[in-house]
């Protein structure tokens, strides 16, 4: 099975006018960014559009972190954490989920997608999810096309 250039890829889909999402995703330093390393390390196939911001908690992630991703240009935002009752924070998950549904109303009263915000809960030892969740993520946003928020000429 030959292997593909996903650089390559990348850049003859932006040169062809095809939409190709940007998102940012916020992950935990103890449970999620693990498990993309370990999905990188697995080398589970996943697209290259997504860039992680590795933070101590998932309750570090700020709703103005949210809103400003969009408003440079990201077409999603990602957040990803321990599972609850996993936090090694204790609850720093649940005030994470408090924020994700505050956040999720306001962008819905915005007009933006509700698959445009998403939480997902992804241990250390859950590669194979992570890079799952990613490929998901990027067909869904795909599909959406680009961000209303999204300024034209943004890179």
């Amino acid at each position: 099975m030959s292997e593909v250039n996903t650089e390559t890829a990348a850049s003859s889909c932006a040169s062809s006018g095809e939409f190709i999402p940007k998102i940012v995703m916020f992950c935990c330093n103890w449970c999620s960014y693990a498990g993309a390393d370990g999905a990188g390390v697995s080398r589970f196939q996943q697209p290259t559009n997504v860039r992680v911001v590795r933070v101590m908690c998932s309750s570090r992630v700020d709703p103005v972190h949210i809103y400003t991703a969009f408003l440079e240009g990201a077409d999603a935002v990602l957040i990803t954490g321990c599972h609850i009752g996993d936090c090694h924070y204790v609850d720093g998950n649940d005030k994470t989920l408090v924020k994700y549904k505050f956040v999720k109303q306001m962008l819905n009263e915005m007009g933006l997608e509700d698959d445009r915000l998403m939480l997902r809960w992804i241990s250390a030892s859950e590669g194979q999810q992570f890079a799952e969740f990613v490929t998901e993520m990027v067909e869904k946003v795909t599909a959406l096309g680009p961000s209303p928020l999204r300024k034209d000429g943004v890179v």
